[in-house]
Protein backbone atom coordinates (compact mmCIF):
# COMPACT_ATOMS: atom_id res chain seq x y z
CA UNK A 1 0.00 0.00 0.00
CA UNK A 2 1.20 3.31 -0.83
CA UNK A 3 1.82 5.74 1.90
CA UNK A 4 0.48 9.03 2.08
CA UNK A 5 3.18 12.27 2.07
CA UNK A 6 3.55 13.54 5.55
CA UNK A 7 2.12 17.17 5.31
CA UNK A 8 2.93 17.91 8.96
CA UNK A 9 5.68 19.85 8.07
CA UNK A 10 4.23 22.18 5.78
CA UNK A 11 1.13 22.94 8.12
CA UNK A 12 3.80 23.81 10.70
CA UNK A 13 5.74 26.14 8.11
CA UNK A 14 2.83 27.83 7.14
CA UNK A 15 1.52 28.44 11.14
CA UNK A 16 5.00 29.62 11.43
CA UNK A 17 5.20 31.93 8.30
CA UNK A 18 1.31 33.10 9.42
CA UNK A 19 2.65 33.90 12.79
CA UNK A 20 5.65 35.65 11.84
CA UNK A 21 4.00 37.85 9.79
CA UNK A 22 1.30 38.63 12.30
CA UNK A 23 4.11 39.95 14.46
CA UNK A 24 5.73 41.90 11.67
CA UNK A 25 2.32 43.93 11.27
CA UNK A 26 1.90 44.33 14.29
CA UNK A 27 5.17 45.96 14.95
CA UNK A 28 4.72 47.70 11.39
CA UNK A 29 1.46 49.47 12.75
CA UNK A 30 2.41 50.44 15.95
CA UNK A 31 5.81 51.83 14.41
CA UNK A 32 3.32 54.06 11.46
CA UNK A 33 0.82 55.28 14.57
CA UNK A 34 4.03 56.89 16.21
CA UNK A 35 5.04 58.15 13.51
CA UNK A 36 1.91 59.68 12.66
CA UNK A 37 1.59 61.09 15.85
CA UNK A 38 4.45 63.04 14.92
CA UNK A 39 2.44 65.21 11.97
CA UNK A 40 0.93 67.78 14.06
CA UNK A 41 -1.00 71.23 13.55
CA UNK A 42 -1.24 72.60 17.03
CA UNK A 43 -4.76 74.27 17.76
CA UNK A 44 -5.96 76.74 20.18
CA UNK A 45 -7.07 77.35 22.68
CA UNK A 46 -6.66 73.91 24.66
CA UNK A 47 -3.82 72.45 22.87
CA UNK A 48 -5.59 69.38 21.67
CA UNK A 49 -3.29 69.08 18.31
CA UNK A 50 -4.39 67.99 14.65
CA UNK A 51 -2.57 65.02 13.88
CA UNK A 52 -2.41 61.86 11.24
CA UNK A 53 -3.02 59.38 14.46
CA UNK A 54 -6.35 58.89 13.72
CA UNK A 55 -5.80 57.60 10.15
CA UNK A 56 -3.02 55.42 11.66
CA UNK A 57 -5.73 54.27 14.02
CA UNK A 58 -8.07 53.11 11.64
CA UNK A 59 -5.96 51.47 9.29
CA UNK A 60 -4.67 49.62 12.68
CA UNK A 61 -7.61 48.16 12.66
CA UNK A 62 -8.70 47.63 8.57
CA UNK A 63 -5.18 45.67 8.72
CA UNK A 64 -4.80 43.76 11.77
CA UNK A 65 -8.07 43.46 12.46
CA UNK A 66 -9.89 43.20 16.29
CA UNK A 67 -7.25 41.34 18.32
CA UNK A 68 -4.44 42.58 16.77
CA UNK A 69 -5.39 46.07 16.23
CA UNK A 70 -5.88 45.92 19.90
CA UNK A 71 -2.52 44.37 20.24
CA UNK A 72 -1.10 47.10 18.37
CA UNK A 73 -2.61 49.65 20.28
CA UNK A 74 -1.68 48.44 23.43
CA UNK A 75 2.20 48.37 22.24
CA UNK A 76 1.61 52.11 21.67
CA UNK A 77 -0.22 52.78 24.53
CA UNK A 78 2.61 50.65 26.97
CA UNK A 79 5.97 52.52 25.11
CA UNK A 80 4.20 55.45 25.58
CA UNK A 81 3.69 55.00 29.17
CA UNK A 82 6.75 53.52 29.73
CA UNK A 83 8.87 57.10 28.78
CA UNK A 84 9.09 56.45 24.99
CA UNK A 85 7.68 59.91 23.01
CA UNK A 86 5.62 58.29 20.75
CA UNK A 87 2.60 60.62 21.56
CA UNK A 88 1.59 63.59 19.94
CA UNK A 89 4.05 66.48 20.00
CA UNK A 90 6.71 63.88 21.17
CA UNK A 91 5.25 63.68 24.19
CA UNK A 92 5.62 60.07 26.38
CA UNK A 93 5.31 59.14 30.12
CA UNK A 94 2.24 57.65 32.15
CA UNK A 95 1.47 61.96 32.48
CA UNK A 96 0.28 61.82 29.29
CA UNK A 97 -2.59 59.15 29.59
CA UNK A 98 -4.11 60.82 32.68
CA UNK A 99 -3.94 63.87 30.93
CA UNK A 100 -6.60 66.27 28.83
CA UNK A 101 -5.63 64.04 25.53
CA UNK A 102 -5.41 60.26 27.49
CA UNK A 103 -9.48 60.02 26.69
CA UNK A 104 -8.77 59.64 22.64
CA UNK A 105 -6.27 57.69 23.05
CA UNK A 106 -8.19 55.28 25.50
CA UNK A 107 -10.85 55.43 21.94
CA UNK A 108 -7.87 54.54 19.93
CA UNK A 109 -8.12 51.02 21.63
CA UNK A 110 -11.67 50.59 22.05
CA UNK A 111 -13.01 51.38 18.21
CA UNK A 112 -10.64 48.49 17.37
CA UNK A 113 -12.66 45.88 17.11
CA UNK A 114 -15.98 48.07 16.38
CA UNK A 115 -14.10 48.84 12.78
CA UNK A 116 -13.78 44.87 12.55
CA UNK A 117 -17.81 43.79 13.23
CA UNK A 118 -18.56 46.71 10.37
CA UNK A 119 -15.95 45.46 7.44
CA UNK A 120 -16.16 41.74 7.90
CA UNK A 121 -18.89 40.16 7.23
CA UNK A 122 -19.78 36.75 10.13
CA UNK A 123 -17.85 34.02 9.36
CA UNK A 124 -20.19 31.51 7.64
CA UNK A 125 -20.66 27.76 8.66
CA UNK A 126 -20.62 25.26 5.70
CA UNK A 127 -21.53 21.88 6.11
CA UNK A 128 -19.46 19.25 4.19
CA UNK A 129 -20.47 16.14 2.54
CA UNK A 130 -19.05 13.67 5.48
CA UNK A 131 -21.55 15.87 7.67
CA UNK A 132 -19.36 17.88 9.73
CA UNK A 133 -19.04 21.57 9.29
CA UNK A 134 -16.26 24.12 8.81
CA UNK A 135 -16.29 27.91 9.07
CA UNK A 136 -15.67 30.32 6.15
CA UNK A 137 -14.19 33.43 6.91
CA UNK A 138 -16.82 36.51 5.95
CA UNK A 139 -15.80 38.70 2.99
CA UNK A 140 -15.03 42.20 3.41
CA UNK A 141 -17.32 44.97 2.45
CA UNK A 142 -16.62 47.67 0.27
CA UNK A 143 -15.73 51.56 0.29
CA UNK A 144 -18.96 52.59 1.69
CA UNK A 145 -18.67 50.51 4.35
CA UNK A 146 -14.74 51.26 5.09
CA UNK A 147 -15.74 54.74 5.21
CA UNK A 148 -18.63 54.45 7.87
CA UNK A 149 -15.85 52.10 9.73
CA UNK A 150 -13.40 55.18 9.89
CA UNK A 151 -16.50 57.97 10.91
CA UNK A 152 -17.54 55.62 13.31
CA UNK A 153 -13.48 54.60 14.98
CA UNK A 154 -13.36 58.95 15.02
CA UNK A 155 -16.65 59.28 16.73
CA UNK A 156 -15.80 55.99 19.61
CA UNK A 157 -12.60 58.81 20.11
CA UNK A 158 -14.24 61.76 20.34
CA UNK A 159 -16.88 59.85 23.03
CA UNK A 160 -14.04 58.79 24.96
CA UNK A 161 -11.79 62.04 24.04
CA UNK A 162 -14.40 64.89 25.04
CA UNK A 163 -15.87 63.99 28.51
CA UNK A 164 -12.19 63.33 30.07
CA UNK A 165 -10.73 66.39 28.41
CA UNK A 166 -13.48 67.80 30.06
CA UNK A 167 -13.28 66.41 33.63
CA UNK A 168 -9.23 66.68 33.14
CA UNK A 169 -9.79 70.30 32.96
CA UNK A 170 -12.49 70.69 35.86
CA UNK A 171 -10.59 68.80 38.22
CA UNK A 172 -7.11 70.76 37.12
CA UNK A 173 -7.41 73.91 39.73
CA UNK A 174 -5.05 75.66 37.50
CA UNK A 175 -6.47 75.12 34.36
CA UNK A 176 -8.46 77.85 32.44
CA UNK A 177 -12.41 76.82 32.98
CA UNK A 178 -14.21 74.70 30.40
CA UNK A 179 -17.68 74.72 29.75
CA UNK A 180 -19.54 71.67 27.91
CA UNK A 181 -19.78 73.24 25.11
CA UNK A 182 -16.31 74.36 24.73
CA UNK A 183 -15.18 70.92 25.18
CA UNK A 184 -17.11 69.44 22.51
CA UNK A 185 -16.24 72.47 20.54
CA UNK A 186 -12.63 72.33 20.36
CA UNK A 187 -12.23 69.08 21.66
CA UNK A 188 -14.59 67.60 18.55
CA UNK A 189 -16.19 69.88 16.02
CA UNK A 190 -12.76 71.96 15.07
CA UNK A 191 -11.50 68.32 14.08
CA UNK A 192 -14.67 66.98 12.10
CA UNK A 193 -13.44 68.11 8.53
CA UNK A 194 -10.05 66.12 9.81
CA UNK A 195 -12.24 63.40 10.63
CA UNK A 196 -13.80 63.15 7.03
CA UNK A 197 -10.79 63.11 4.79
CA UNK A 198 -8.90 60.84 6.83
CA UNK A 199 -11.65 57.95 6.91
CA UNK A 200 -12.27 58.82 3.14
CA UNK A 201 -8.04 58.21 2.55
CA UNK A 202 -8.48 55.24 4.71
CA UNK A 203 -10.95 53.67 2.63
CA UNK A 204 -9.24 54.30 -0.28
CA UNK A 205 -6.11 52.45 1.02
CA UNK A 206 -8.44 50.11 2.44
CA UNK A 207 -9.80 48.93 -0.67
CA UNK A 208 -6.44 48.04 -1.99
CA UNK A 209 -5.23 46.34 1.30
CA UNK A 210 -7.81 45.03 3.80
CA UNK A 211 -8.65 41.77 1.53
CA UNK A 212 -5.42 40.53 1.43
CA UNK A 213 -5.12 41.73 5.39
CA UNK A 214 -8.16 40.13 6.20
CA UNK A 215 -7.51 36.56 4.61
CA UNK A 216 -3.41 36.35 6.01
CA UNK A 217 -3.16 38.35 8.76
CA UNK A 218 -7.08 38.56 10.92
Amino acid sequence: MPTLPDTTHDRIDERTERMLLRIFAVGTMTFFLAVCSQIVVPTEPLGIPLTLQTLAVVLTALTLGPRLGMLSILLYIGAGAVGVRVFAEGEGGWITLIGQTGGYILGFLVCQPIVGRIVRRRDKEVHQHDGTTRKVPGSVRGYGALFVAGIVAHLVVFAFGVPWLYWVRVLDTQAQTLTWGNAIYYGMIVFLPGMVLKSALAAVIGMWIVPTCAEKVW
